[in-house]
């Protein structure tokens, strides 16, 4: 006779066993994920530099390495200025007009009203930068214009101004102080001597303030966190409209910052040498994690985004790929690589269709 009160006997479940198996035969395959967004792109970044190191043997070379850096010094200038406004939710596309007016105007300062101290020049290019930038900024949250409308238009206004009142010309005539090349700490490799300009150490240190800027002060955490969300910010006490017009006026002293070193690369003043290139420049800090709708991103991924793309253009130019399709390839790595880098966050927060 069955005992109704003895317990049942209990059958393991099959889904009960393999579940541990499944989730144990997962866990190393998850551990080769990178946790962060540098870490997606740092490998997008192995797979571009194995790659050109194969197709072209000038590509991994230590004086292509160094031009390399040198050429995207400015950019990576530009970049993090931008991330700055990035970080709090805005946008603008101004910053190269912004860099060509204020080396349009330091130069002229220079060569017809005598204008010779150069820590003076630039104390008035970044202070010109930082005041056009902050006059977006009214324009964008003090009259609630969207910022990417604002920053167009500006960046339009600027330079048709800037081409209309000098005919396009260029300026060669300019300060020894601002043209004359600086031996900045040269060190020899392999029998030759090689130097690491100052365009690069100006970027670096440019980097290094912004990390502290954004990291290691209250100010920085601020700026995340109205990005993260602007009407919460407001509500806990944090003074957003100032916050907007530090920001801009940051990304666009950084602008006439980086103007200056462009015009100390090239040696002379061209007004549409710059104009063109903000889109790369975008492009660079979203591919290092920065995201448009703010409170995302680092210095160190805006880096990494700007020299990928860097080493983009300058592997397809030495293997012999045409400028036209140039465009193309490298629009296809960046929506990849965006793809890659926000993949684990979509992972995260995706929940099905259903």
């Amino acid at each position: 006779m069955l005992d109704v009160n003895s317990p049942l006997p209990v059958k393991n479940s099959p889904d009960k066993k393999t579940a541990p198996a499944r989730k144990t035969a997962a866990n190393p395959l998850r551990r080769l994920l990178p946790r962060h967004n540098e870490g997606y792109l740092a490998w997008v970044l192995v797979v571009v530099i194995v790659t050109f190191s194969l197709l072209s043997d000038q590509f991994l070379t230590l004086q292509n390495l160094l031009d390399l850096s040198e050429s995207y010094a400015v950019s990576g200038i530009f970049a993090l200025g931008l991330f700055v406004v990035l970080v709090t939710g805005g946008i603008d596309i101004s910053f190269a007009a912004v860099a060509s007016v204020v080396q349009y105007l330091i130069a002229t300062l220079a060569m017809s009203y005598g204008l010779s101290n150069p820590a003076l020049s630039i104390a008035l290019g970044v202070a010109a930068g930082a005041l056009l930038g902050m006059f977006n900024a009214l324009l964008i949250y003090g009259l609630r214009i969207v910022s990417i409308i604002v920053t167009i238009s500006m960046q339009a206004l600027l330079f048709g101004m800037l081409m209309w009142l000098t005919n396009g010309r260029s300026l060669y005539d300019l300060p020894e102080w601002w043209t004359m090349p600086l031996q900045v700490l040269p060190f020899s490799a392999g029998g030759q001597t090689y130097q690491i300009g100052l365009p690069l150490l100006v970027m670096l240190a440019v980097a290094l303030f912004t990390w502290l800027l954004l990291n290691r002060t209250h100010l920085g955490r601020q700026l995340f966190a109205m990005g993260g969300d602007q009407e919460s910010a407001r509500r806990i006490g944090i003074r957003v409209g100032l916050l907007h017009l530090f920001a801009y006026g940051y990304l666009g002293a950084m602008a006439a910052l980086g103007g200056l070193v462009q015009v100390y690369r090239v040696g002379e003043v061209v007004p549409n040498a710059l104009v063109g290139g903000e889109l790369d420049v975008l492009a660079a800090a979203v591919l290092g994690g920065a995201s448009l709708n703010g409170g995302k991103g680092s210095v160190v991924g805006t880096l990494m985004g700007v020299f990928l793309i860097g080493m983009l253009k300058n592997g397809l130019n030495l293997i012999g790929v045409s400028n036209y399709f140039m465009n193309v390839v490298i629009g296809i790595v960046i929506v990849a690589a965006i793809t890659v880098t926000h993949y684990k966050k979509r992972k995260e927060t995706d929940v099905g269709f259903v």
